[in-house]
């Protein structure tokens, strides 16, 4: 990632701004201390409802409730309003 100093930033906004749009990444600093990150908007992509319900359904290490327990720690599944009894 790029340094650029405010003052640069500031003389020079139109092409750091086409740079950033382009993907170039900066680090903005007053007076050497990194105070901001500038970089390519990113907008927000959706998933499908049913790409997120099947990540849901599908635990990521199906032996972490196991280890949990065997390890005698509080899961705090007993107070969970979610969980099957």
């Amino acid at each position: 990632m790029n340094e650029i100093p405010q003052r640069d930033l500031r003389n020079n906004v139109s092409a750091v701004l086409r740079a950033a749009e382009a993907g170039a990444e900066y680090t903005v600093t007053v007076g050497g201390r990194p105070v901001a990150r500038l970089g390519p908007y990113r907008a927000r992509q959706w998933v499908a409802r049913e790409d997120v319900a099947a990540l849901l359904a599908t635990p990521t290490d199906p032996e972490l409730l196991t280890d949990l327990v065997a390890h005698d720690l509080d899961t705090g599944l007993e107070n969970d309003p979610w969980t099957e009894r």
